[in-house]
């Protein structure tokens, strides 16, 4: 029975989760037309389901995405002509003709009724990542099975995902995880070269990919930035300065974090960087981590189910004991483990090896059915 997705809160699904999703028999699907595919379809659904993605990496039969879902806002809503413009960008040309002749009923015949319920349902999607990750991933799969004629899922079951604490530790070490998953491959020595990826399109000067890093390394950034006498920014504002500072820090970041590592016989055990794109990513000491860390897999970043500082994780054990399955319920004293790493002090995870979560934290997910309108 697949696993029940980790949450803060039962009655939402606000917070941050690194997603993972793999194609069927792990297979290489994906080139570079299918990649520059399937991020406009993150882009498009980022902005009709009002969620944000941090950073992200596409690789040939898989991707990870570091995604923020934002609490509603108390009376939240959105007009009918600004869903109609998003869907049209989001659901592909078939889909939205087919609403579009459904809409043009409506109107023609004045039901307000049924073309307000469309559009009350449309809102009620927004901050959800089940929804958003319905979405992307029936969307995507809908146009590659017509693009090469086949049937079918694309997919290997449901995505994985891991609630990350919004704390910039938690955040920058995921961050760089997912962002060095082509160097770990071996296939680029610089993270930049691989354009697929939320670092790379920061570093081309996309401003969504930028934003992103701002949420995850921003508040250093920002210090440094009003230190330096830029203007603040806020939820909706980001400063050309600290976009650039946190940039800059980012890049050292995955220097640090980017070395080989070798086995006792001198072997390559996992694939890093040369001493010189380290060099020159990094930058003095800023959020560097050690260099044997994140060059290697890390099962809790991907397999585990809620990843944070110990008040953070604990706080969600508690919140959450009764609908943990086995002894853990009433015998564990604390849901926070260590990852055991001294680089990666200061982080802990909670992961319920039994996968037994009561039916009131379960997501109704069918990767057959579309939610797309």
């Amino acid at each position: 029975m697949p696993r029940a997705r980790a949450f803060l809160v039962d009655s939402s699904q606000a917070g941050v989760f690194h997603v993972v999703s793999r194609i069927y028999d792990r297979k290489y699907l994906m080139g570079e037309e299918e990649k520059a595919f399937f991020l406009e379809v993150v882009r498009a659904y980022e902005e009709l389901l009002g969620v944000e993605v941090l950073t992200f990496c596409v690789m040939s039969n898989h991707f990870h995405l570091l995604v923020r879902v934002p609490h509603r806002p108390e009376g939240f809503d959105v007009c009918f002509e600004v869903l109609v413009s998003r869907l049209e960008r989001a659901c592909g040309k078939k889909t939205f003709a087919l609403l579009s002749k459904k809409l043009a009923l409506w109107e023609r015949t004045g039901d307000d009724e049924a073309r307000e319920a469309w559009r009350r349902r449309q809102v009620a999607r927004m901050f959800s990542l089940s929804e958003f990750m319905k979405c992307v991933k029936f969307r995507f799969s809908c146009w590659y099975n017509k693009r090469v004629g086949r049937e079918g899922t694309l997919w290997d079951g449901r995505f994985t995902s891991v609630l990350v604490a919004e704390e910039e530790r938690a955040l920058r070490t995921v961050a760089a995880y997912i962002d060095l998953n082509p160097v770990r491959a071996g296939m680029v020595g610089d993270p930049g070269d691989y354009r697929w990826s939320g670092y790379a399109e920061a570093m081309e000067g996309k401003a969504r990919a930028r934003r992103g890093l701002v949420r995850i390394i921003g508040q250093v950034a920002w210090r440094r930035a009003e230190a330096a006498g830029a203007r603040p920014w806020s939820e909706d504002t980001f400063a050309p300065e600290v976009e650039r500072r946190a940039l800059l820090l980012y890049r050292a970041l995955l220097g640090g974090a980017g070395a080989e590592r070798r086995r006792a016989d001198g072997t390559v055990a996992r694939v890093g960087m040369s001493e010189r794109v380290r060099a020159r990513l990094m930058s003095g000491k800023e959020g560097r981590l050690a260099a044997e860390v994140l060059g290697k897999r890390v099962p809790q970043f991907t397999r585990g189910m809620v990843l944070g500082s110990r008040d953070f994780v604990d706080g969600w054990f508690e919140r959450n004991r009764s609908v943990v399955q086995g002894s853990s319920r009433e015998g564990r004293q604390r849901g926070a483990r260590s990852l055991g790493q001294a680089a990666l002090r200061g982080l802990y995870a909670f992961r319920d090896s039994r996968g037994g979560f009561s039916s009131r934290l379960k997501e109704v997910e069918g990767e057959g059915a579309s939610s797309l309108p």
